[in-house]
């Protein structure tokens, strides 16, 4: 186990004053848990209850309780599917169906990350006061429990990407499956950048769903969206991580929480800033319409800010509820992707 010293710099948390927010000292009685932010149970969590005893566990640790992390998986392969259809015409049909897909594809990776996660993460998730109870940390699933499940959700990701993809998409899913996310446990013990990977782990199935529909790589468009989807992640899990700032240091897991100190607003800005000029570039080069850029653009410009603006970083439940806010964002770009994609045979009917 790996144990920071506190040098001068980034890991001073005492250094980590920001504007408009009121000094609070994070202690074990503030609110830790995953969903502090929801008085009552959410249906999900209603739902893992309701499920027999021995599956509780399991469920628990794929977060099935806990849906947001599965949306922020889904968005980059809708979006990138949309943005295809635009681009190829796709019947309407068929686009419902590989939409389906996409929500298939994106539960069984976020679930299979959330595994290898905790596998990897067991003993210093035992020594974060939101992270402790989880199934491995708490001892109610034993780790080669954890490993032959981890098994078979590969073997089921491989099966259905086998089964419903080919070629470049194929890979790109598969490298997705395994070493991206297979990767990031690890890199929370040796670098201050996991978010990086991240980035890439979560929107990698962007240029998975764009290439099953064009069947080509459209390396210019497909890199800036790739970009501008790192800077997303690296937003919302930078928040994310700020839940357990003073714990993360105690038991060596590094972020970029950690690493930006004092000026994690300003990046927080700056990845906000990228990710939409990203897509509003992406717009430009796919051809999109009006809606996309009032919808899309606009729209996840006002959405952030507000995010960003709302955000008390030293509250764990105030950074839970922002994070939650990034699964709505990607309402907002995908709504201006449908109604172009849904207008585009009207207006080529009207001219």
């Amino acid at each position: 186990m790996h144990h920071l010293s506190r040098p001068n710099g980034p890991l001073e948390l005492e250094l980590f004053h920001l504007p408009r927010e009121p000094s609070m000292k994070l202690t074990s009685s503030s609110p830790r848990d995953d969903d502090t932010s929801k008085p009552t149970p959410s249906i999900w969590k209603r739902a893992v209850d309701l499920a027999p005893t021995p599956v509780q566990p399991y469920l628990e640790l794929i977060r099935f309780d806990k849906p947001t992390g599965t949306m922020l998986t889904f968005w980059p392969s809708a979006w990138g599917l949309t943005l295809a259809a635009y681009r190829i015409d796709l019947p309407i049909d068929a686009y419902a169906w590989n939409l389906f897909r996409c929500l298939i594809s994106a539960f069984i990776l976020r679930s299979s990350a959330c595994t290898v996660n905790d596998i990897f993460d067991r003993e210093m998730d035992a020594g974060v006061e939101r992270t402790k109870n989880r199934p491995l940390a708490s001892g109610r699933i034993s780790v080669p429990s954890a490993t032959i499940f981890l098994l078979a959700q590969y073997l089921i990701g491989v099966c259905f990407f086998c089964f419903t993809l080919d070629g470049i998409a194929l890979c790109s899913a598969l490298f997705q499956l395994f070493p991206l996310f297979g990767i990031y446990p690890l890199l929370k013990r040796v670098t201050y950048w996991p978010q990086a990977w991240l980035g890439f782990a979560m929107n990698f199935s962007l240029i998975t769903h764009w290439t099953a529909q064009v069947k080509a790589l459209d390396v210019p468009l497909l890199a800036v969206a790739l970009a501008g989807c790192w800077c997303w992640t690296m937003l919302y899990d930078t928040i994310y991580a700020c839940q357990d700032l003073e714990d993360d240091v105690k038991v060596g897991v590094r972020s970029t929480a950690i690493l930006f100190g004092s000026s994690i607003r300003t990046w927080l800005n700056c990845c906000a800033i990228i990710f939409v000029l990203a897509f509003g570039v992406v717009g430009y080069m796919n051809h999109q319409a009006l809606p996309f850029l009032f919808v899309s653009v606009i729209g996840s410009a006002i959405h952030l800010s507000w995010q960003i603006y709302t955000v008390d970083l030293k509250s764990p439940a105030s950074c839970w509820r922002n994070f939650r806010r990034n699964g709505h964002l990607g309402w907002i770009i995908w709504a201006g992707l449908v109604v172009d994609f849904a207008a585009k045979p009207m207006l080529r009917h009207d001219k």
